[in-house]
């Protein structure tokens, strides 16, 4: 089960203290529990106060992730104000773990669906959030409009269109998320070449859940994407390793990844999961918590299971950083500046510390 490192740790310390960039994170998978429940009796829905607590509470077999997710949608946020809370709320949580830059996800077909605000209002709401975060937090959001794959995928490419109808610097690019089984990445290649043409960065949840590596390979071939959300099932594939690690593709991996917590035997856990094998097999991973609030993980703690869960050593955790900022939707002239800048510090840190002491370097 996942090693949480308490923060009197010299490694949370030295962790907790870098700058970070954060490339995978769901903006409904964010919500503070307060915020969640102050949602839930505003509504009055039908969400006891023991499914709330079962909603955070991060057992073995982990449950009810989506259910959250679609229950936010479908019951709780109703004006723009509610999505600048979450945004704004999120921003300031990662920014406490040094996160410096964000780039994080929300479906707006599901916010319109289901809870009736408008692509432009609702997005108004959460750019306004960014720019309050920067100003009082120093953190750089920038938004993912998220192809709802449960959807049609007629859905998808009107999502695109809203979002090139609606051009705002904070928007960089696309992706899909929710549940990959039975809903494979071709049903919505029309989308992501509508956003390529329309100058947006594309990436793709793909080979997460247990689903084959020919939808890695679809994501890449097909889809046209600069990076790899999850990506595990590459594995099984070494010629597809090959290929991926030739090009550079940065998969952006979540050590909570609720599959494998439930699939994989407690004490294989952490032998067995990918994570551990995939930058032994050439390929380039960047850590991040998916759904912090309700996974019960933040920043620092992703990074800390890099090391006591799957064994990375510090020059590991260097060219993860690396490897973030790579691919990051950045400015070349600011990720030159970040890449300098974040290295020394961490060998300035590194230097300081003795969390290493007792981990392979």
């Amino acid at each position: 089960m996942p090693t949480f490192v308490a923060p009197a740790d010299p490694l949370y310390t030295f962790l907790h203290a870098l700058p970070k960039v954060e490339l995978h994170c769901h903006l409904l998978g964010t919500v503070r529990r307060d915020t969640f429940t102050h949602l839930v009796r505003r509504a009055g829905a039908a969400i006891s106060d023991a499914e709330i607590e079962a909603f955070y509470t991060r057992g073995e077999k982990p449950v009810g992730v989506l259910r959250v997710l679609r229950a936010l949608d479908a019951e709780l946020i109703r004006n723009p104000d509610d999505l600048h809370r979450l945004t704004y709320e999120y921003l300031q949580d990662a920014a406490a773990h040094q996160v410096r830059y964000a780039e994080f996800f929300w479906n707006p077909t599901g916010t319109a669906q289901q809870s009736g605000l408008a692509y432009p209002q609702a997005l108004g709401g959460i750019v306004r959030a960014i720019a309050d975060a920067e100003a009082d937090f120093g953190i750089t959001g920038r938004l993912i409009a998220a192809i709802d794959r449960e959807a049609p995928p007629a859905a998808a490419t009107e999502m695109v269109e809203w979002v090139l109808a609606h051009r705002r610097d904070e928007v960089i690019g696309i992706g899909i998320d929710y549940r990959e089984v039975d809903h494979p990445p071709e049903w919505f290649a029309p989308a992501y070449a509508l956003a390529r043409r329309g100058g947006l960065k594309t990436t793709a949840h793909a080979g997460e859940f247990g689903m084959p590596w020919n939808n890695v390979r679809t994501a890449i071939d097909v889809l046209q994407v600069d990076r790899i959300d999850h990506g595990y099932t590459v594995l099984d594939n070494p010629a597809l390793v090959r290929e991926c690690a030739d090009r550079g593709i940065v998969f952006t991996v979540v050590p909570t990844n609720s599959y494998y917590l439930r699939t994989l035997a407690p004490e294989r856990w952490a032998l067995d999961h990918p994570i551990r094998h995939m930058p032994a097999a050439g390929l380039r991973i960047h850590p991040n918590t998916d759904d912090p609030t309700l996974h019960h993980v933040n920043p620092t703690q992703a990074w800390a299971m890099m090391v006591r869960d799957f064994g990375f050593g510090a020059a590991d955790l260097r060219s993860f950083l690396v490897n973030g900022l790579d691919a990051a939707w950045i400015d070349d002239g600011t990720r030159r500046a970040w890449l300098a800048q974040w290295l020394a510090a961490f060998d300035q840190q590194l230097a300081q510390t003795s969390a290493f002491s007792a981990a392979p370097l």
